[in-house]
């Protein structure tokens, strides 16, 4: 009886070091996977950040020739596959802008999620959308030209910081000020752009659902800019940001600034919105904030994990829905959306649980 007792317990302790082992092998296997494709992911990035910069800098000889090398290899690529996109250098502007909020909407939308602030991206989205109306109405009734990107920008970046005084200075519940800009934000484009069409023919539409053709030199250089300082902000803030997530009461008593760290996050929110508004569109930019991380969320095992995955699914969205939209001439932003929204499915069907119990490494 001993012996067989002593055999069984042996057994089980056995079963349980080759089941530990295996799970430590899978473990160490995704990690490589997942390092893998961030690193493919960022030189995917510094491509089209090199374009960008060489189509900006193409009046100079050596970047000049190096700018009609790389548009030579796009008519290739058009030759292999037998289209006509990578010989145009707008499609390329617009492949760029794609690219980099496949990594800047998801990578800043993973605090947002966990912080429970979805609904941030669009009241910032619709604070954008005023905006363009501002900018609409400054054209048409001056002589002065004006970006609409950057009229957008500074009127997101001053609703984003409207949006955390109002949190920090009213009694009501968390989402009440977030739901009072949105609406509010969105009735004043609303009205603007009424109003200028007394003016001028205004056409709003591309930039309520996206277009490729309304992302401009101008608009990719600057979202290649924002998207640089925003993964540099949340490099060098990442531990702090993380520690605000997950236990605000607990960095205030550390002596966080956690003010500070708020509006930053939010500022972050507003310029990944102004950028992304370009493909997407006000109506779907918040989607790339969210659905991307709602998908890693259910087959990650920590919060590190959620974000590097969203980035991979942000981007196989972005190349997916471009596919897509160019193969079938639908609007790009509705394109990789939906996309997402099926990846999102089968990180459903893939995932073991329901609730997704991460941990904060």
């Amino acid at each position: 009886m001993s012996t067989d007792s002593t055999d069984s317990t042996e057994n089980t302790e056995t079963t349980g070091t080759v089941d530990t082992a295996e799970t430590t092998d899978d473990t160490g296997v995704r990690r490589i996977i997942e390092h893998a494709g961030i690193a493919l992911v960022a030189a995917l990035a510094a491509v089209m950040i090199a374009f960008i910069t060489l189509y900006w800098l193409r009046e100079y000889p050596v970047l000049g020739t190096a700018y009609e090398q790389f548009m030579l290899v796009g008519e290739h690529v058009d030759a292999l596959a037998g289209t006509n996109v990578f010989r145009h250098p707008f499609m390329w502007q617009s492949m760029a802008t794609g690219v980099l909020i496949g990594i800047v909407a998801p990578m800043v939308g993973t605090f947002l999620v966990h912080r429970e602030m979805a609904l941030i991206g669009e009241t910032l989205a619709h604070t954008a959308f005023a905006g363009v109306a501002v900018g609409f109405l400054f054209s048409a009734t001056t002589n002065w030209g004006i970006s609409l990107l950057l009229s957008a920008l500074v009127v997101g970046i001053l609703g984003a910081l409207a949006v955390q005084w109002l949190a920090e200075r009213t009694n009501t519940y968390g989402d009440v000020p977030i739901a009072i800009m949105l609406t509010g934000s969105f009735a004043v484009g609303t009205l603007i752009i009424s109003y200028g069409r007394g003016f001028t023919g205004i056409n709003i539409e591309s930039y309520l659902f996206g277009n490729l053709a309304i992302v401009t030199v101008e608009g990719a250089r600057m979202m290649a800019v924002l998207s640089v300082a925003v993964v540099v902000l949340v490099a060098l803030t990442y531990k702090q940001l993380l520690f605000i997530t997950f236990d605000e009461q607990a960095a205030r008593v550390a002596r966080l600034n956690v003010t500070w760290y708020n509006t930053l996050l939010i500022v972050m929110t507003a310029v990944v919105v102004v950028g992304s508004m370009q493909v997407l569109g006000v109506i779907l930019v918040a989607a790339m904030l969210v659905v991307p991380v709602a998908a890693a969320s259910q087959i990650a095992n920590s919060f590190r994990e959620t974000l590097y995955l969203s980035i991979l699914f942000g981007q196989v969205a972005v190349i997916g829905g471009f596919v897509f939209s160019v193969s079938m001439s639908l609007p790009a932003g509705g394109s990789i959306v939906v996309t997402a929204i099926a990846i999102y499915l089968l990180a459903i069907a893939a995932s073991s649980r329901s609730v997704a119990a991460l941990s904060t490494h």
